[in-house]
């Protein structure tokens, strides 16, 4: 029996790493997730962890683990072996597989940097959370209303307005230092509210949002982040990440090395690696890191 990590949840607007707890199954390579706990880091304080397991383990799909606990590539950035990615796909929302659910949906604009607006959808139940899980420094709500109405105004806004419902992290990442002030970054977003406002064929269920910007900085500390200079491409067994939590967006941690840099670690390279805690003097990155002043494979800091 292990801890699984499952990777970065935002909890009532505050970073969380999911732990999964996994029994022993006949084979004895370990049967569904059996339970879960978090725990809650506070920007300001270190973090050290080791990889304890020899393998990286698939973990599972709608709440349950994988019944094989398949192995999956050290790069991966789902956590998840083929089988049970498609299962949460295949009622996935976010990937336009589901059309009869009968929940409500808003209707979002989400902004990350100087000319990276996008528009997206998330059940109205969740309020934000899917927002702070993009990394979005602020946003607005366009509307709210039944799924399929949700998705009729983010394809509007894709055709007429050109906004994407995409944008890669890696490009999220790299403007996280150098942002506007909070009154440039509303005003990207209030342009595009009110050009989305204007457009002919809002579909009539949908109830319309009026403009109101929310903003993530301070949540995210990225208050006077220092720029990065690598990035954790995966970890590895035995390898070790310590640092000072400089900030956290979306699935990113920022932390502050014990020579100076910045590393960034995607935590969803961390979900279905069996973690322990490093001893007290843990210093530094032990596994692959990119350099990002060099643009090219760093090694091992």
């Amino acid at each position: 029996m292990g801890w699984l990590c499952g990777g970065l949840r935002w909890a009532g607007g505050r970073p969380a790493l999911a732990w999964y707890e996994y029994g022993q199954g006949g084979s004895g390579n370990g049967g569904p997730r059996r339970a879960g706990r978090v725990s809650e880091p506070a920007y300001g304080s270190d973090i050290a962890f080791r990889v304890t397991g020899a393998e990286r383990r698939c973990v599972g799909a709608r709440r349950d683990g994988c019944p094989l606990r398949a192995v999956v590539p050290g790069r991966s950035s789902g956590g998840q072996c083929p089988e049970c990615a498609r299962l949460d796909r295949s009622r996935s929302v976010a990937a336009d597989t589901v059309a009869d659910d009968p929940r409500p949906y808003a209707v979002y604009l989400a902004w990350f940097g100087p000319g990276m607006v996008k528009v997206g959808i998330t059940a109205d139940e969740r309020g934000s959370a899917r927002l702070l899980e993009q990394g979005a420094v602020a946003f607005s709500w366009l509307g709210r209303g039944p799924l399929m109405a949700a998705r009729r105004t983010e394809e509007l806004l894709r055709a007429a307005l050109g906004v994407p419902d995409r944008i890669p992290y890696k490009e999220k990442r790299a403007v996280r230092t150098s942002l506007p002030g909070r009154a440039e970054r509303a005003r990207e977003i209030e342009e595009l509210h009110r050009r989305a406002g204007a457009l002919e064929g809002w579909p009539e269920s949908l109830e319309r949002a009026p403009f109101e910007a929310v903003d993530h900085a301070g949540v995210f500390g990225l208050e006077g982040l220092r720029p990065m200079t690598g990035v954790v491409t995966e970890l590895a067994p035995g390898g070790v990440v310590a640092g000072r939590l400089l900030a956290a967006a979306g699935p990113d941690l920022h932390l502050g090395t014990a020579d100076g840099g910045v590393v960034v670690l995607d935590t969803r390279l961390m979900s279905g690696w069996e973690l322990a805690g490093a001893a007290s003097g843990a210093a530094g990155v032990g596994v692959p890191v990119r350099s990002v002043e060099r643009g090219v494979q760093g090694g091992l800091f």
